[in-house]
């Protein structure tokens, strides 16, 4: 008799610093070779990991869903203790469940948040250098935020992702913006049923133009009707990005995707 085989989703975080992204590549460590590593090890059975969302290189996340199948037969904290377990000290698995054949990471996904820091202050941070883009003025919010609220809705993002990007249409569909500082810190969040390759990068970039008044705010609706990647400004660099975490439909009872992330 051919073993059953189960559905399990997890919940995890990780520093992207030494990571050349979430996708396993020729070369380089990837963050779903390893967990696809730690999970087969607890498996006892070589196991493929589909992600949510496949983050850059150097880029973090906090709240990054994945998903396998498995014959193995293991508890839900037996898989949680034995993939931390063999996990480097980059990753760790927060949560897991045990779902049904029709849940997948990516394609359940009904949104995606993503967060950005940018450390506004005159000299350079040792502790955030990881985790933000140092920018040595202060920018106008005021400025950046109404830049933003033109972006939002369904709309072709042609101008704001990269040259590299393999999906099939530009069309996305921005539910969220919000900008607020905290700890010396100026968060840009945003929230959309999907994302292109680089996509809030790019947007950050535009916003940060805006921001430090080399653009005025009704640039960043003109990059956006463009269509054209050259309209935009630069992107920027990765270190700043977080991925926040993934909506689900309630049905899957998966572990919910604040309003708004503190910290």
């Amino acid at each position: 008799m051919t073993p059953v085989t189960q559905r399990i989703a997890v919940g995890l975080e990780y520093d992207g610093t030494d990571f050349v992204g979430w996708q396993v590549q020729r070369a380089g460590r990837s963050v779903q070779g390893a967990l696809e590593a730690a999970v087969s090890a607890v498996a006892d059975e070589r196991v493929s990991v589909t992600g949510a969302g496949r983050t850059d290189a150097g880029v973090h996340a906090r709240g990054q869903v994945a998903h396998f199948d498995s014959h193995a037969r293991r508890t839900p904290r037996q898989w949680l203790l034995g993939i931390n377990s063999n996990l480097p000290e980059d990753v760790a698995v927060h949560w897991v469940r045990q779902l049904d054949a029709d849940f997948h990471a990516r394609r359940s996904a009904t949104a995606r948040r993503y967060r950005y820091r940018i450390l506004e202050r005159k000299t350079r941070s040792a502790l955030l250098r990881r985790l933000s883009w140092w920018r040595r003025g202060k920018l106008d919010c005021a400025a950046m935020t109404a830049a933003a609220i033109s972006l939002l809705g369904e709309r072709d993002f042609s101008s704001f992702r990269a040259a590299s990007c393999q999906s099939n249409t530009p069309m996305r569909r921005l539910t969220m913006v919000a900008l607020y500082r905290s700890d010396g810190l100026l968060h840009v969040e945003f929230e959309a049923n999907a994302f292109l390759q680089h996509m809030v990068r790019n947007l950050v970039g535009v916003l940060v133009e805006v921001g430090r008044g080399a653009a005025p705010p009704a640039w960043a609706a003109e990059v956006l009707a463009a269509c054209d990647r050259t309209r935009g400004g630069v992107t920027a660099p990765p270190q700043g990005l977080t991925l926040m975490g993934v909506r689900y439909p309630a049905r899957f009872d998966l572990p919910l995707l604040p309003d708004r992330y503190r910290g």
